[in-house]
């Protein structure tokens, strides 16, 4: 297994009380697997992704609990110049934003050489061809010329290659893509989920696709894990899931997909607010806003019951959800 996270609890301490952000999450990941994370914003996707690539804001942040089990070795227990050299190397990150996430004031070439010239004691000059080189590899036009360009420079979409190039420069074995379609056009987030794909096709690497979209996941993820309220409701190999889920929390997000066949009508939406994690309800947190909840969702907690071998549902009621 490339990498396994082991009942990981995330906390933020703030003025107002302790948010507890993922509580509990397990899932795993194996080389040439790509792993959906989906759920609203504030499910815990993110926080658990930065957590796995150690960059999480200590304070407030605080890992209290859980394995992080990277080939093996449990990065926890690393030192931070210990898990300095695995982060880049042997695992990377496409944060969502890609005009925030890189500097404005160096050139892309600057940015993506500085991989080669910190992890692989590179000159400038031959870190530099190698930015020409990953810039071809995602296909940017011009790339030659277009290296000594600043971020503004860019499209949005050709942004968000450069950012899958930075991550890919190394060549690692695990790769953390955080929502990277957010903000770009239909067609563009085409191409980049189909360059995602066809990298990791070639390279063989593990992908951890983050999104909060389950129509941007159908056709290039093998397996789902759904969260909310920092935890997994629902894992499961993606045609399962579309077939039928096993938790009311899917199946509302599925029905919020827009359909071809539903023109005109009015979109679904699933009713109510994410709970407050410094606050979450008693029981299954996802009962104030759940169409099925019954008097035990309202009191005890569901554990991740086994529907199959390879499938699991947070929900008391899973065996109706699959159902109906």
């Amino acid at each position: 297994m490339l990498l396994e996270v082991r009942d990981l609890h995330v906390e933020f301490r703030t003025r107002d009380g302790v948010a507890k952000a993922v509580n509990g999450v397990n899932y795993s990941v194996d080389e040439g697997e790509t792993l959906a994370v989906l759920g609203e914003s504030g499910s815990g996707k993110s926080v658990t992704a930065q957590a796995v690539m150690g960059i999480l804001d200590t304070p407030p942040g605080k890992i209290t609990g859980g394995e992080i089990l990277f080939r093996g070795k449990d990065l926890l227990k690393f030192k931070e110049d210990e898990r300095r050299k695995v982060r880049g190397a042997e695992m990377a990150m496409i944060f969502q934003d890609a005009l925030s996430s890189l500097n404005p004031v160096l050139s892309v070439g600057d940015q993506l050489g500085e991989m080669f010239i910190v992890h692989r004691g590179m000159s400038r000059k031959d870190a530099r061809t190698k930015a020409v080189e990953l810039m071809d590899r995602v296909r940017i036009p011009g790339a030659a010329q277009r290296v000594r360009d600043y971020p503004h420079q860019f499209s949005g979409g050709m942004r968000q290659r450069i950012m899958i190039a930075m991550a890919l420069a190394l060549e690692p074995a695990l790769i953390i893509a955080d929502e990277p379609t957010t903000a770009l056009d239909v067609t563009v987030q085409a191409q980049v989920m189909d360059l995602l794909a066809e990298l990791q096709r070639e390279l063989h690497m593990g992908l951890i696709l983050i999104t909060h979209d389950l129509g941007v996941v159908a056709d290039v993820a093998d397996k789902i894990a759904v969260m909310y309220a920092g935890r997994i409701v629902e894992s499961a190999p993606v045609h399962d899931i579309y077939k039928a889920p096993a938790h009311p929390y899917t199946r509302g997000l599925l029905d919020s997909i827009p359909r071809l066949d539903q023109k005109g009508q009015e979109l679904y939406a699933i009713k109510g607010l994410p709970p407050n994690l410094m606050h979450i309800p008693p029981g299954c947190a996802f009962n104030p806003r759940c169409p099925m909840a019954q008097d035990v969702c309202r009191t005890d907690e569901p554990e991740l019951y086994e529907v199959d071998q390879h499938r699991g549902s947070a929900c008391h009621f899973w065996r109706e959800c699959l159902n109906g």
